[in-house]
């Protein structure tokens, strides 16, 4: 009978005996990662070009918008303007940072690796999620936080002036704080459902742009009170119209009509944009609860 030639190699496994962070860690690792890949840290040069190409130009129209008021010494836009105006590009940022945050993993099936430790199966898409919500603030916000160093070193008025752009400047934060949650919101629930980061893109792009049109439609229509609530129908009109309610004249300008196109129906746009951000916050949770459950 031939002797057993097998040989058992010690490669030096040995078992964790380290401290376990727990729950915190794990949803903070998460959040952290999902902040780094919206800017591409930490990934291939390619992966940067399109965020701080975005980055880029809302740093460059703040720095022009701030070189020309301290030129001309007038205000050319408020910072609850600039959130408004720069709006357009949180749609192109979140078509394409939402499907990297949620629809690889869904492409490549490490899911299960994710719910197999102790996580709640609602920690990962809420992780997600702020790490999105964080992102665009961070890209409408930080261009108003050097437009605001600009403005307060240019004042003429001392501690006054610099208090008086501080007062400014907090309301501009605010709705860029709304523009992020509302469109992380909408954008990651769309990514969520396929793992094409190609389709997601796509899909969130029409749900942004295909609802313009209809605001269209309705605000032509013979009723006054169908034309004033027409901006419910898509979530840029729907933030713009929270907006014109809430700021007032730090954000409504000539063109808008002095605001008179939302009537009196400024709480029903507040009322609808909580609404639509907490049944996008809803859907996606069910919709971790139903991926984790294969």
């Amino acid at each position: 009978m031939p002797e057993p030639t097998g040989v058992i190699h010690d490669i030096g496994y040995q078992r964790y005996t380290g401290p376990r962070l727990g729950r915190r860690s794990v949803f903070a690792a998460l959040y952290l990662h999902g902040l780094r890949t919206a800017f591409g840290l930490g990934r291939s040069a390619k992966a940067k070009i399109f965020p701080w190409l975005v980055v880029a130009i809302v740093t460059v129209v703040a720095a022009g918008l701030t070189a020309v008021r301290s030129q001309v010494g007038e205000v050319v836009m408020t910072y609850a303007q600039f959130a408004d105006n720069l709006s357009w590009l949180v749609i192109f940022f979140v078509a394409v940072v939402a499907p990297e945050l949620v629809s690889r993993d869904l492409r490549s099936g490490v899911l299960p690796l994710y719910f197999s430790r102790p996580l709640p199966r609602g920690d990962y898409p809420l992780a997600k999620l702020l790490s999105l919500v964080t992102a665009l603030w961070l890209l409408l916000g930080g261009p108003q936080l050097l437009m605001f160093l600009g403005a307060a070193f240019t004042t003429g008025d001392g501690v006054r002036g610099v208090w008086n752009e501080l007062l400014d400047l907090l309301p501009g934060l605010l709705y860029a704080g709304l523009w992020a949650v509302v469109f992380a919101s909408v954008g990651l629930l769309v990514a969520s459902f396929t793992g094409k980061r190609a389709f997601a893109a796509g899909g969130v792009v029409a749900v942004f742009l295909m609802t313009t049109p209809i605001v269209g439609t309705l605000s032509i229509m013979p009723s006054q009170a169908v034309n004033e609530l027409a901006g419910l129908a898509s979530p840029s009109t729907l933030v713009q119209g929270v907006g014109i309610w809430s700021l007032g004249e730090l954000l409504v300008s000539e063109d808008r009509g002095g605001g008179e196109h939302i009537g009196d129906f400024g709480p029903v746009y507040a009322i609808a944009a909580v609404l639509l951000v907490a049944g996008c916050v809803a859907l996606l949770l069910l919709r971790y609860r139903k991926v984790a459950a294969r």
